[in-house]
C-alpha cells in the first residue's frame, strides 16, 4: 500500500470540520507512521496529532516525515503502550491502524473502552484492519468486520459504520471503519 491507498482508507472517517479542516486527534501504535501521514493530510493546517507508540525510534522517523510532508500539522508523541492511561487531550478523532489485532480479545476490549474515554462527544474511533478470522505471524488475533461491530457495541460505541475495503495481496482484504 502506499500514501494514497492510507489516505482512501481514512477519508470518509475525517470528517470536514467547518469552516476549515483541523481538529485534535491520536494515531495509537502509529509505528512509523504511515497513517499518521494520511491522517495528517486529511486534517490539514492547524491541526494536531498525538501520535503513540512504543518504538520511540519509529516515532523519530515519523516525526521526520510530519516536518517534511505536512510541517503546519503539530505533532505530539508518546513513547508509550496505548493499553495503559495516557495524559490526552480531549479528541476529535483516535486512528488505530493494523494495531488491534495484536491484542488478545480481552485486551481489545479493555483498550476500546480506554479509548473512547479519550473522544469528545460525536468524536470518531477509526480503524483499519484485516477482514480476515484466521490469524498468523503478521496478525495474530484479526478483528474482522463483524468482529469490530461487536466489540465497539460492547465498548459503549452507539454505532458502526463500514468506510472503505480494498483488496489485500497478504491478507484477502483491509477494511476501514468508524465507532461514534
Amino acid at each position: 500500500m502506499n500514501h494514497t491507498d492510507h489516505v482512501n482508507l481514512l477519508r470518509a472517517g475525517v470528517p470536514a470540520l467547518a469552516p476549515d479542516r483541523g481538529g485534535v486527534w491520536a494515531d495509537i501504535g502509529s509505528g512509523t507512521g504511515a497513517f499518521t501521514l494520511a491522517l495528517a493530510e486529511l486534517i490539514g493546517p492547524g491541526s494536531a496529532i498525538h501520535s503513540v507508540d512504543r518504538d520511540a525510534g519509529a516515532l523519530r522517523t515519523q516525526a521526520d516525515a510530519m516536518r517534511r510532508h505536512f510541517p503546519q500539522v503539530t505533532l505530539h508523541t508518546y513513547a508509550r503502550d496505548y493499553t495503559r492511561p495516557l495524559a490526552l487531550p480531549s479528541l476529535d478523532g483516535i486512528v488505530a491502524a493494523n494495531t488491534l489485532h495484536f491484542l488478545r480479545d480481552a485486551a481489545k476490549l479493555q483498550t476500546l473502552r480506554l479509548l473512547k474515554g479519550y473522544l469528545r462527544e460525536g468524536g470518531c474511533m477509526l480503524v483499519v484492519e484485516y477482514n480476515i478470522d484466521q490469524g498468523n505471524y503478521a496478525v495474530p488475533h484479526p478483528l474482522p468486520f463483524p468482529a469490530w461491530q461487536k466489540l465497539a457495541s460492547e465498548a459503549g460505541f452507539a454505532r458502526t459504520e463500514l468506510l472503505s475495503t480494498r483488496p489485500s495481496r497478504f491478507l484477502r482484504e483491509i477494511y476501514s471503519a468508524c465507532g461514534v
